[in-house]
């Protein structure tokens, strides 16, 4: 079994009422990000959510090391991404690496 070392959390904030805007264009984001996270080394599992109630949107994955969960910090398709994100209003906070400590 692969170990998983290490939870990547990215969280951004938004307006309430650009929630649909926010939802519509993470949907889209699929279409480019999919195949390109798949062929990261390392990569245990990817997702996408967000909190319509409270104005935010997360991405949180799973990676064997930090190294390969720093290898999102370049990835050309999700770096042209947050460009339309901002121009929704997308505010994003720090993107942490946290060493996973237990797990069930």
């Amino acid at each position: 079994m692969v170990q998983i070392v290490v939870v990547r959390i990215s969280l951004a904030s938004f307006e309430l009422e650009r929630a649909d805007e926010v939802e519509q264009r993470l949907a889209e984001s699929e279409h480019s990000l999919r195949s390109a996270i798949k062929k990261l080394a390392g990569n245990r599992g990817y997702y996408v959510g967000i909190d319509r109630k409270s104005g935010t949107m997360t991405n949180t994955s799973l990676w064997e090391s930090l190294e390969s969960a720093q290898a999102m910090a370049s990835l050309p398709e999700m770096l042209a991404l947050r460009g339309a994100f901002e121009a929704l209003g997308v505010h994003f906070q720090t993107i942490t690496n946290h060493d996973v400590l237990w797990r069930l």
